[in-house]
């Protein structure tokens, strides 16, 4: 029996980001706000960019969450 992708959603947490099918497109709204205020936290602006795509901005995130521990 195959596990339900709607009610799995580990698996869609512990993707990398390089493997999304939509990774190529411009980042989100969301992460474009959520980049720019981790960016401003951790005194890094250069972290920010508006041309990022969304597999870009979730690394960064990723990174600047690490850098200010609130993973």
């Amino acid at each position: 029996m195959s596990e339900n992708p709607k009610t799995d959603t580990s698996s869609n947490t512990q993707k990398d980001p390089d493997d999304w099918v939509s990774g190529d497109e411009p980042m989100t709204g969301a992460q474009r706000s959520y980049l720019k205020t981790l960016s401003e936290q951790a005194h890094q602006p250069d972290a920010y960019a508006e041309d990022l795509t969304k597999a870009e901005a979730s690394k960064r995130i990723d990174e600047l969450k690490k850098s200010l521990d609130l993973e």
